[in-house]
């Protein structure tokens, strides 16, 4: 139930975005997700796309340094609250989160929301035992 995750460590100026989002496109890579961590001089480029293997390996050849990551994916009710059940159970249990980032599901009714924890085998146990939607990687990448 995990999901492949890609991370793209870019110089901060201007255009470095752009051109990634055009390999991608030209590529036929579909972008679900993103999120920008960025400090002075590099930034972190993180993405969920419907298809990681290739989208790593273009943007590599393009010359862009590239990594992969295991994230899990989740729905929440998309009203005031929601993820803070989640993240409720998930600090119950003792189980950090390094970062995260949501996008509104196509349906309407759910947010996703992706998670980078400690422990991602556990954090999948208890969020499925208390009843939150973890999301298969097919159903993220063909979103």
């Amino acid at each position: 139930m995990l999901v492949k995750q890609i991370s793209v460590f870019l110089e901060n100026k201007s255009g470095r975005l752009a051109e990634v989002t055009k390999i991608l496109g030209e590529n036929g890579i579909n972008i679900s997700a993103l999120s920008i961590a960025d400090t002075t001089d590099f930034g972190i480029l993180r993405l969920i796309v419907n298809n990681p293997e290739k989208a790593e390996q273009v943007l590599m050849e393009n010359g862009f340094a590239v990594s992969a990551t295991s994230v899990i994916a989740i729905g929440v009710e998309d009203k005031p609250g929601g993820l803070s059940t989640a993240l409720e159970i998930l600090a119950r249990e003792s189980i950090g989160i390094e970062y995260v980032y949501a996008f509104v599901g196509r349906d309407g009714k759910d947010a996703y929301v992706i998670l980078r924890v400690e422990n991602p085998d556990k954090a999948i146990d208890v969020l499925t035992k208390n009843n939150i939607k973890v999301l298969s990687s097919s159903a993220v990448y063909e979103f």
